[in-house]
């Protein structure tokens, strides 16, 4: 018998098992590959995009500049990775397993008068290392707080943080607001389905994808004597390296193959079904996991239109969220400031259709020519900070006064 998280489980079980380490299925879901595509599908698009500080200012949204977490967090979150890595990695945690923990490391700096806490740098803590706690009853002081218990898997030390310390991303599937719950452990049944599958392929293989055969004779055997027959059958029908090979057969015994065909067991359809069901509960399109059996190229645009909306829109969000209250100061929020990424990366068209739009939208008023060079990444010009329009242009409550004889341009035609 064994204790497993609290409960008793005896050798047969297979939560004991898979505690071990030793269960029929792999415990690493990743190596299923429609859950590892969807996986590195989400990770890698938030680390494609940039983290932008703008100010909400009386004259609109404006860029602002930089600070200190700003700068971290867009050259250099800590001395081991990059911004694209980190967010990569904080994504990954998040979805795999339901929660995602960065500690922000801050130091007190002292002033003339005073002083005030610096932020650092910033360190992605595994989310498998991080316990959760509530103060119900108030022991650490405010009851009802939120506690973060962090073992450092390197070190072996145990550090306990406070909630404004810890910048938590979550899964949008939770029942209490403070803990997401992974994907995968709703879909389990699903994704170990996937694993079977690839193993069954995989041992196809190993025996040069031949299944099962039946030996037919007339007679009686010991059982040594029919092991020992067999261990002879075997030693010519597996392995990859001896498929094609000419098997021999004693006589009056005739070795019949149990032909297993996938098309008949409508394998593939059922992995496809599977592959479909596991990205779409992780939000993927089917094109993005390669599936382009119904896709056309404008089919494929508005997938990606519709991952953004569907899928990043949402992700996006709660990060900008927890950045902007975790990491900006009173007297910076009071100011305006606040954090987004900017999801015009993974939005991007062809050249030709990005000069189209900007060139609308610089001679409509929309961008500024120096907007519009700043997105293709090109230097400001001087003299390029103002809006332009078409002089033909003219107020709705204009229109027609120009062919009224009385009005001031007509009469200044007749003179």
């Amino acid at each position: 018998m064994q204790n497993v998280g609290g409960r008793t489980a005896d050798m047969q079980s297979g939560e004991l098992l898979e505690w071990l380490g030793i269960s029929k299925t792999p415990k690493h879901l990743v190596s299923e590959v429609t859950y590892f595509t969807c996986l590195k599908m989400l990770s890698e698009t938030l680390g494609k995009m940039p983290l932008k500080l703008y100010q909400n200012t009386e004259d609109g949204i404006k860029k602002a500049k930089p600070n200190k977490a700003h700068r971290l967090l867009n050259l250099r979150p800590n001395d081991i990775m990059t911004p694209s890595i980190f967010w990569a990695a904080v994504e990954q945690n998040r979805n795999h397993y339901g929660n995602a923990y960065v500690w922000i490391r801050r130091q007190f700096r002292r002033a003339k008068y005073g002083g005030s806490f610096e932020i650092m740098d910033f360190w992605i803590m595994p989310s498998d290392s991080v316990r959760v706690y509530v103060d119900d009853s108030g022991i650490f002081g405010a009851k009802g707080s939120i506690w973060y218990s962090y073992v450092d898997q390197y070190a072996g030390q145990d550090y306990v943080f406070r909630p404004s310390e810890v910048m938590h991303f979550k899964t949008s599937y939770s029942f209490d607001g403070i803990l997401g719950i992974p994907v995968k452990d709703i879909l389990k049944s699903t994704l170990e389905g996937g694993l079977e599958s690839q193993n069954f392929m995989n041992n196809l293989y190993r025996t040069g994808l031949t299944g099962k055969a039946a030996l037919e004779y007339t007679g009686d055997l010991d059982e040594t004597a029919q092991k020992r027959l067999v261990a002879g059958f075997e030693r010519f029908a597996n392995g990859a390296a001896n498929a094609g090979k000419i098997v021999p057969v004693p006589l009056g015994m005739k070795l019949i193959p149990l032909d297993i065909k996938l098309t008949d067991s409508q394998f593939f359809e059922l992995k496809k079904f599977s592959a479909l069901q596991i990205a779409g509960a992780l939000g993927i399109k089917p094109n993005q996991i390669n599936d382009y059996e119904k896709s056309s190229y404008a089919n494929s645009e508005m997938q990606q239109l519709s991952f953004y909306v569907d899928t990043e829109l949402f992700i996006l969000k709660q990060y900008e969220e927890e950045i902007n209250y975790k990491t900006l100061t009173e007297e910076e929020l009071k100011e305006g400031l606040f954090y987004k990424f900017n999801e015009k990366v993974i939005l991007r068209t062809d050249s030709q259709t990005q000069i189209e739009m900007l060139s609308r939208a610089v001679n409509n008023g929309i961008y500024t020519p120096n907007e519009a060079r700043e997105y293709l990444d090109k230097p400001r010009e001087k003299g390029g900070d103002g809006l332009f329009m078409n002089g033909n242009y003219i107020p709705i409550e204009m229109v027609g006064k120009q062919y009224d004889k009385e009005g001031g341009a007509a009469d200044a035609g007749e003179e």
